[in-house]
Parts: structure tokens; C-alpha cells; sequence
């Protein structure tokens, strides 16, 4: 069979891409620009088509055409698809696969990629072979987001027979995860996000309650203790079979020590992998020893140590882009470099999530300058211009917000606009000091600056 993907380039639909890849299809997909995820997928035999998507992509012999969420309806190639072959979008194809195998569903506002991640490597040295639909990078993986899996190779006691796992992340953003029908679902937290969709709290509680309720009978719901959007919300009332885990428990204190990830947001992820793992009936011996190793994945607190002009730089690139995320990963940096010098370079990613929690972002910047203790969690700024996401931008939105009104918000003299990556890099470049730290963050284009430093 020949599977095309539209919008192969984004991290979930080309994970599944390469599912039907490793499953003997041929396929094809094509996406706007060129990036890391695309030519990896081409030198995997995947054939790519980049630029304006055109309906000659759709070739006579395709049987099944995949898209993602982002694509508009009135997408060439979606058009000429619709018209004579079977269409899916990336959610509705992957909630098929759920229903094939055992699933294990991360979901949440923050946390799924590492949560996944590290699920995923318990299970893989336990020997239950999963197969793992991942929104990250892993070096585990051989630098991919996708891991092919079969049967299990151990004989743990499971809640089925003759299973294959699969593990996934659980998207909650147009409410993709109602097309999923796991058996397990792991909850991280909940916090307002998305809001060009669901417009409120409210309405993003709704919809996990209807996603809960796709647990079977015998299914089991894992979530954070602590996280009150989930306690206050009586999630534990729609299935019998409910775990939870707190940072007051004990093997918190464990974690802490042997984790290589810091801050207690990686605490609560290794703890809900811990708390799968028991479910499963796998020796806590084995889950520790998998959690120690972690190194962390691809723009996930990844650090490097580099050099410009002779200076020795620790830089660290990360994925976060909710303010929440922002505060408790700056909250990790300080704590693992107390005594260095710490800079900031944020690219908000979309104007709609910035517009909406424009108020959130200037808060946690303005905490993150004003000493705490001595020390601010970073000690310059600098923000860019905010990444466009193509297709999922309402223009009105877009002449309400700016970088620049955010700097300007902050009003803090440390808080600096650039607008471009190759500005920004000028610039650190000028100021940089030898030993410092460059967090570099947000979920677009931003983390290319790092190939600046090697050149």
C-alpha cells in the first residue's frame, strides 16, 4: 500500500510515517520548508515534497492519505484526496493503531514528550518491546521520534494476553486525543492552553472527561496528585481503577538524586513512568535503574557545551512555550547553575497563545529578571519575534500582539527585542562572557541558533 502524508514534517505525523514505513508501505509526504525531521525521513527512504503543496503529489496509486490537524480544508493536495481516495487525519489514523494494540496514552498540558519518553525506556528494559509514537527526539531511538516494537519478550503479569504495547503521546490541541481508545492514561496536569480552540478552563475540562471515558472497564487512569485542575475536577469518578502520584511520596526524594534531568517538573514525569511501571508489575528495581540513565531528548533542557571567540558556554535548548513550562524549567536552570550567568533568548510560538496569555508571559518574565534569593532565575533577556504557525493564525489576533509590546511590558532594561535569529546571535556575540549560560527556547525555529555557535 502507498500511504502520503500532508505535513509530514510535523513531530507526531512523522513518527506515524515512519510506523507505516517500518511496516513495509511505501511512503511519501510533503510539508512547506525543509527541516532536520524532513531530511531524516528522506534518508529513510521516505520520498518528500517540499514547498507549495500541489495536488500532482497525490500520485494515481495512492491508497490512503494522511494529514495533520494544521492543514486547511481547501489544501490541494487535501482536495484532490478527498475527492478519490481514503483520507484520515494524523489523530483519526493514530486512534486506529490504539485500538490494534495495548495503548499507553501520556496526556496534559506539560510533561507528555519526557513522560512518554521515559515510560518508553522502562518498558524497553523490562523487555516489553513497545512500539512508541514519541513528540520528541530520542538518542535511545537512534535520534528519532519512533521506536518499532512486537510482542513482549518478558512475562510480567499484564491486564491482557498476547498484547503488543504502544505508547503514545496523547495530544489534547483540537481535541485529537478523542480519536484515541487507550487502556491506560496517564494525566500530567492541566492548565489553560490552547485557547484559540477551547476559549476556556472550562472547556478543556469537558473535553478530558469525554476523553477519560474511552477507558475500558478494566482500564486504568494514572494522575498527578498535586495538580488541582485534576483533584477539583473528579476525573477519579469516571473510572474504578485510578493511581495517583505526589511529590510528597517518597520515592520523590529517590528520584531527585539519581535523575540526570533536572527540576521537580522532571520529578512528577519520572514519577507517573514510575507509577505505569507498577501497573505492570514491573520491579522498581529495574524502573530506577532505566530513569537513572536518562539523558534527557531533543530540545528537552538539551545541553551543550560549546565555543565562540575562545569563551567556553554551557547552551541549553528547550521546548517550552507556555509560561508555566518557561517558570519551572528557569526554575531548573538556576538551581543546577547557581553561580553562573544566565542568559535568555525566548521565541513566542504563536500569536494566538501569546495573545491569550500575554498577562502570564509578562509575569513570569518580570519573576524570572527580580531577584529571588539573591539571584534571578536569568539574568538578560532577549525575545524575538514570534514564530508563525502557518495555518492556525487569525489575522486580527496578529495586529493585537508583538514581541516587541511584550518587551516593552516587561519594562525591565535587561528585557532586549531582536527580531531575527541571525540579530540575536550578532548580539550575544558582542556581550557573551566566558562561563556563561544561553538558554535558548521556544517550540519553532528558535533552536536553529544553535548551529550558530558551531559554525
Amino acid at each position: 500500500m502507498k500511504v502520503h502524508f500532508i505535513g509530514i514534517g510535523g513531530i507526531g505525523v512523522s513518527a506515524l510515517a515512519q510506523f507505516f514505513l517500518s511496516i513495509g508501505h511505501e511512503v511519501s509526504g510533503s510539508d512547506l520548508v525543509s527541516s532536520e525531521i524532513t531530511e531524516n525521513l528522506e534518508k529513510k527512504g521516505i520520498k518528500i515534497f517540499l514547498g507549495k503543496h500541489k495536488k500532482e503529489n497525490i500520485k494515481k496509486d495512492v491508497s490512503l492519505v494522511v494529514f495533520s490537524p494544521a492543514v486547511g480544508k481547501e489544501n490541494p493536495e487535501l482536495r484532490e484526496a478527498r475527492r478519490r481516495i481514503l483520507i484520515q487525519s494524523y489523530p483519526q489514523a493514530l486512534g486506529e493503531l490504539t485500538k490494534k494494540y495495548f495503548t499507553i496514552a501520556v496526556s496534559g498540558s506539560h510533561g507528555k514528550s519526557t513522560t512518554t519518553a521515559m515510560i518508553s525506556l522502562i518498558l524497553i528494559k523490562a523487555g516489553l518491546n513497545p512500539t512508541v509514537i514519541l513528540g520528541t527526539k530520542l538518542n535511545e531511538f537512534g535520534d528519532s521520534n519512533f521506536r518499532l516494537g512486537g510482542y513482549s519478550e518478558a512475562n510480567y503479569q499484564l491486564p491482557t494476553k498476547n498484547y503488543k504495547l504502544l505508547v503514545i503521546e496523547a495530544d489534547e490541541h483540537f481535541a485529537s486525543f478523542l480519536n484515541y481508545w487507550p487502556k491506560m492514561i496517564v494525566l500530567t496536569n492541566i492548565e489553560r492552553e490552547h485557547l484559540d480552540f477551547y476559549k476556556n478552563l472550562n472547556n478543556i475540562l469537558k473535553t478530558y472527561k469525554k476523553y477519560i471515558s474511552h477507558l475500558p472497564q478494566d482500564g486504568v487512569l494514572i494522575i498527578n496528585k498535586d495538580d488541582n485542575n485534576i483533584v477539583d475536577n473528579t476525573f477519579s469518578t469516571i473510572v474504578e481503577n485510578v493511581l495517583s502520584y505526589s511529590l510528597r511520596q517518597k520515592e520523590a526524594k529517590k528520584l531527585k538524586k539519581i535523575l540526570k534531568v533536572p527540576g521537580d517538573h522532571n520529578i512528577y514525569n519520572a514519577l507517573a513512568a514510575l507509577t505505569t511501571a507498577r501497573v505492570l508489575k514491573i520491579p522498581d528495581k529495574i524502573s530506577f535503574k532505566a530513569l537513572s540513565k536518562y539523558h534527557g531528548a531533543w530540545r528537552r533542557f538539551e545541553e551543550f557545551d560549546l565555543k565562540i571567540k575562545n569563551l567556553k558556554l554551557k547552551i541549553i535548548s528547550d521546548y517550552a512555550h507556555h509560561p508555566t513550562k518557561v517558570r519551572v524549567t528557569l526554575k531548573a536552570a538556576r538551581e543546577k547553575y547557581s553561580n553562573k550567568k544566565i542568559w535568555l533568548v525566548y521565541q513566542p510560538h504563536q500569536y494566538q497563545r501569546t495573545y491569550y496569555l500575554f498577562e502570564d508571559f509578562i509575569k513570569v518574565f518580570k519573576n524570572a529578571l527580580r531577584p529571588a534569593q539573591d539571584k534571578p532565575s536569568v539574568d538578560n533577556l532577549i525575545i524575538t519575534d514570534i514564530f508563525d504557525v502557518a495555518g492556525r493564525e487569525e489575522k486580527i489576533i496578529k495586529n493585537k500582539v508583538s514581541s516587541e509590546k511584550l518587551v516593552k511590558a516587561i519594562n525591565n532594561k535587561k528585557a532586549v527585542y531582536l527580531p531575527t535569529i541571525e540579530k540575536t546571535f550578532s548580539y550575544l556575540k558582542k556581550n557573551l562572557k566566558d562561563g556563561e549560560v544561553v538558554i535558548i527556547m521556544g517550540a519553532g525555529d528558535i533552536y536553529k541558533l544553535v548551529n550558530y555557535f558551531t559554525k
